[in-house]
């Protein structure tokens, strides 16, 4: 049974995957490293139709990845400083914060993912399902939980 997607249903799913709720601060972009296209019409990469990027900053995707249905990549957040103003005026008057994701190659991000502070899943990470990552994991490590913490290695078979 083959899971990778052909170019076209790539192309397909992420016209609905990713978007841009603050155009106004920064538009990002949704680069797909070329490593990921083993021909013109194949890709090795499985994302499913499901799964939200948020492009207010660049999110960049290595080959032989997985990604779950119902994962949220967001790669903004909110200012949280300061008691004498509301924070949606602290909002209308600085923005938001924004930073880059990049999702390194074989990496797993089960289904109900959500991804926020962390800026870097590198080589050979697993995440576990409904994760709530906030920090950046070391290669080849397995999170899981909310907040997700590393609960193994991925070993040699």
């Amino acid at each position: 049974m083959k899971l990778t997607l052909t170019a076209a249903q790539l192309y397909n799913i992420l016209r609905t995957t990713g978007y841009y709720p603050h155009a106004e601060v920064h538009r990002g972009r949704l680069i797909i490293s070329k490593d990921c296209y083993l021909d013109t019409d194949h890709t090795n990469l499985c994302i499913s139709a499901g799964a939200m990027f948020d492009l207010t900053a660049d999110v960049e995707i290595g080959p032989w990845c997985m990604i779950g249905a119902g994962t949220q990549l967001w790669t903004h957040d909110h200012f949280h400083e300061g008691r004498d103003k509301p924070l949606l005026q602290i909002q209308e008057e600085k923005g938001v914060k924004y930073m880059p994701k990049k999702i390194g190659k074989d990496v797993w991000i089960h289904g109900a993912i959500i991804l926020m502070q962390a800026t870097e899943i590198p080589d050979g990470v697993v995440i576990g399902a409904g994760s709530v990552l906030t920090t950046n994991p070391r290669p080849y490590e397995i999170w899981a939980g909310s907040p997700a913490r590393c609960i193994g290695e991925r070993q040699n078979a």
